[in-house]
């Protein structure tokens, strides 16, 4: 076996301390908020916080006792749920219509939905657009803005038309009709991408949007609008609760992974793909 070059061995060097110092920049924010939590507010003198000062976990105790904090959880985990589930469903019946070449207005509609692609009306319009449209206020506004995007559908689009052609022609020869076509050949070839963009879109949803919550957000609304990251903005920075909004952060961190964990699991276990 050929022995190494020390070019080849500064290189592989390098590439390594390069890597441990991107998780060590990685690592910093979340430990820095773990040891927070953990810290009594009381021995704080500020500046960075490494190890925990005063071991305590009243600041989790406080945190919840509160109910809102179940409340916005179980608010957070449902649109983090219902919400990709709503989107994969409408953008890959909108990614299976644009693939149709007898669409009339095929090229009009593809082009419409690129334009989009680059270009957002910005967080006023749409603000205005749930008021008329009633949804603020409502859980809907968290689902229904959402319910299409242009990305995975563009994604999608280009996948189902890679299927061999060959495939829909013996169907055709066998009698098949286009609804068992899609049921017996394109959704099955679709369930590996369709897993993996489910998955992501779960991970994305956790960290809450701010248009969406700008649209919902108020006092009155806080039943259906509170979600972790509003109740940790709520306590936390206007309520000066630095220590209980530090341990909310540890607490949507550990439900981040639960969650995605667990949509990666159930994934492997209905198709056979998941992450890695």
């Amino acid at each position: 076996m050929k022995e190494r070059s020390i070019v080849g061995t500064l290189f592989d060097t390098s590439n390594i301390l390069f890597m441990l110092l991107i998780l060590l920049v990685m690592a910093m924010p979340f430990l820095y908020v773990f040891s927070y939590s953990l810290s009594s507010p009381n021995l704080l003198k500020g500046g960075l916080v490494l190890f925990p000062a005063g071991f305590t976990l009243d600041s989790f105790a406080r945190a919840f006792g509160d109910s809102a904090v179940l409340r916005g959880a179980a608010i957070s985990v449902a649109r983090s749920v219902i919400g990709p589930a709503v989107m994969l469903f409408f953008t890959s019946m909108a990614a299976y219509v644009l693939t149709r070449t007898e669409l009339l207005g095929l090229s009009f509609f593809r082009k419409y939905f690129v334009f989009t692609l680059y270009f957002s009306s910005g967080i006023i319009p749409m603000y205005l657009l749930m008021g008329y449209l009633q949804l603020k206020g409502t859980f809907l506004v968290y689902i229904i803005p959402g319910a299409i995007s242009v990305f995975n559908m563009v994604l999608i689009k280009t996948y189902i038309e890679s299927l061999p052609k060959e495939l829909s022609e013996a169907a055709v020869v066998d009698g098949a009709n286009r609804w068992k076509m899609t049921i017996h050949i394109t959704l099955p070839s679709l369930i590996p991408t369709i897993s993996i963009l489910f998955i992501l879109a779960v991970g994305g949803l956790m960290d809450g949007g701010f248009d969406q919550v700008f649209n919902l957000y108020n006092p009155t609304v806080y039943d259906v609008g509170d979600i972790i990251q509003t109740y940790v903005y709520r306590i936390g920075l206007a309520g000066g609760k630095i220590s209980e909004g530090a341990a909310l952060g540890v607490f949507l961190s550990v439900i981040n992974v639960i969650l995605l964990f667990s949509v990666h699991r159930i994934s492997k276990r209905l198709s056979g793909h998941g992450l890695f």
